[in-house]
């Protein structure tokens, strides 16, 4: 049997990490875990030094207790 081996073009990979369309994917994540959480939650997309990132944080008192105290965003996030 044959070996593959396979190598990756740092660059490449570097590129796609940072493009925008990755960000929108994100942002679209991020959204659809927004649509679970009701108000009193916000999201914000932004391409760091690395790579692309969304955001979700509670942003009301009663949203952030809330998040303490039932994981609901991290529940959002996962599909539960």
């Amino acid at each position: 049997m044959t070996k593959v081996r396979i190598v990756l073009n740092k660059r490449g990979v570097q590129e796609l990490l940072k493009s925008d369309d990755l960000r929108q994917t994100c942002a679209s994540h991020a959204g659809k875990a927004l649509a679970k959480l009701g108000t009193g939650y916000e999201t914000d997309t932004h391409t760091g030094k690395t790579r692309s990132n969304a955001m979700i944080w509670a942003s009301s008192a009663q949203a952030r207790r809330d998040a303490r105290q039932n994981n609901t965003i991290w529940k959002a996030v996962k599909g539960h």
